[in-house]
């Protein structure tokens, strides 16, 4: 009995002490000891589709596709950008958009620089060689 009785003490004791000496800390050296919160990436994505031109060539798409990829590196917050046809063919009035721009930017200041930036006029003549004029565009705030 004397064993058991020391075995529970000794037993209770080793699992008891570290939360009683944690009860005892004061707040701010409690919140020091915890992992800091994981901090949010926030972003914005720039989502766009457009119809294309009837005379625009495989290497006019190949063109646009590696100078929107371009951009990533030359435009300060823009992070990603993903360029493609759409699995399905939106229709916007009268007009069947069938490709389409994501673009990952950091915030919507980089968004902002994106559209006054010199690499997006270049951009914009490759742009121009596979889309009929318009695009319908959604911007999405992610946090």
């Amino acid at each position: 009995m004397l064993f058991r009785s020391r075995f529970l003490t000794s037993a209770f004791s080793i699992l008891l002490l570290p939360g009683l000496f944690l009860l005892a800390m004061s707040p701010s050296a409690r919140a020091q000891s915890q992992p800091a919160p994981e901090k949010k990436l926030s972003s914005l994505m720039h989502v766009f589709s457009y119809t294309p031109l009837a005379t625009a060539t495989p290497e006019d798409f190949a063109a646009f596709e590696k100078a929107t990829k371009d951009l990533v590196g030359k435009i300060p917050g823009l992070r990603k950008v993903w360029v493609g046809k759409l699995k399905r063919p939106l229709k916007q009035g009268d007009v069947q958009r069938e490709y389409g721009v994501v673009m990952e930017f950091a915030d919507e200041a980089a968004l902002n620089a994106y559209a006054t930036h010199p690499a997006h006029e270049v951009w914009i003549k490759a742009y121009e060689k596979v889309r009929v004029e318009g695009t319908t565009t959604i911007d999405i705030l992610v946090e």
